[in-house]
């Protein structure tokens, strides 16, 4: 039983790190697209943006594919639970990024409909922000569910107080990734325009994570108790603070550096409030989904567990190559 339990640990933080990790990494792309028409004056500038990221947008959604699938090969009732109980809202985000993707291409090739695919890729970059943001409020809050593990609410359910604070706060931070990855990727007044927005969206970020440690606080009354709540806290303020300097000091890779290390802070709340649940059952906490009573077998996930010791390394190798590859300033002509 001891043997199974750290597996199932080690595949609760596993996942987490994947989440967080897509959420660092794809975030400043849906940030890009949803800041795309407050940054881009001109089609020149917002065709700087979209190239900026064209190299890497796809796989940075490895990590949410493979996060996605490792939930549901170690916890499949909880992966059941979430993708079925969560159907229509996990439908729009599938609409959000299929129609995202395909107008970086339609935009660039359709010009008669040009304005139509910008507004798509805007959209959908801002509605999956929140999507994912609210998704995870609502398996932390908790959802109701009956003792088959089943889902009793509705699409309605899902958009309570607690959950949208989740999707505001998430949606903030991408949208400060967005802005800092813009001021490391563009010149002249573009880049200018960006460390504004950078200002601007520091402020709010302050504002939202303070709401957010508060909400938490006044909802799951023990986290006082938690070490990790703290350094959460420390995390995301101290980070926020030091962006402020980087861009008064207009330094251009520093900021988002900041910005993912305070993200890092607001994901840290998670597993000290969350662990070991998986989705928390608002009506009744007998009724929790746990990473003890949803997990596959042991045989599972020591095998997962060598794949993944193989398949990690490789991920994060790529990712760091990707990056290293199309570092320094996108220019109009870089097309990809």
């Amino acid at each position: 039983m001891e043997n199974i339990q750290n597996f199932q640990n080690l595949w609760f933080f596993l996942i987490l790190i994947l989440f967080a990790g897509y959420s660092l990494l794809d975030g400043f792309d849906l940030g890009i697209g949803s800041l795309l028409p407050f940054l881009g004056k001109t089609k020149e500038e917002k065709d700087i943006l979209i190239n900026s990221i064209g190299p890497v947008w796809d796989g940075n959604e490895v990590w949410l594919i493979t996060g996605g699938g490792a939930l549901f090969a170690a916890f499949p009732h909880a992966y059941a639970t979430a993708f079925s109980g969560f159907y229509i809202a996990i439908m729009l985000l599938l609409f959000a990024l299929i129609f995202r993707a395909v107008s970086m291409e339609f935009r660039a090739y359709d010009e008669a409909r040009a304005n139509l695919w910008e507004k798509a890729f805007i959209l959908g970059s801002a509605l999956a922000a929140v999507l994912f943001s609210v998704a995870l409020g609502n398996v932390v809050y908790g959802v109701p569910l009956d003792n088959k593990m089943e889902f009793t609410g509705n699409f309605f359910t899902l958009l309570r107080p607690v959950p949208l604070l989740f999707g505001i706060t998430g949606f903030a931070a991408i949208l400060l990734q967005g802005a800092t990855y813009a001021v490391m990727k563009t010149e002249g007044e573009l880049r200018e325009r960006a460390f504004y927005a950078v200002k601007i969206l520091t402020l709010v970020n302050f504002v939202t994570a303070i709401v957010y440690f508060i909400t938490i606080i006044f909802t799951f009354q023990d986290i006082l108790s938690h070490w990790l709540f703290y350094v959460a806290i420390l995390c995301t303020l101290l980070w926020l603070m030091e962006i402020l300097f980087s861009i008064k000091k207009k330094h251009d890779s520093a900021p988002l550096w900041e910005s993912s290390f305070a993200f890092i802070g607001l994901w840290l709340v998670v597993p000290a409030v969350h662990f070991p649940n998986l989705v928390k059952a608002s009506n009744d906490q007998l009724l929790n989904i746990t990473i003890y009573n949803s997990s596959t077998g042991l045989q599972t996930l020591k095998l997962m567990s060598v794949i993944a010791l193989i398949g990690m390394p490789i991920v994060v190798a790529y990712t760091i190559f990707v990056y290293r590859i199309f570092k320094g300033k996108t220019k109009l002509s870089d097309h990809y």
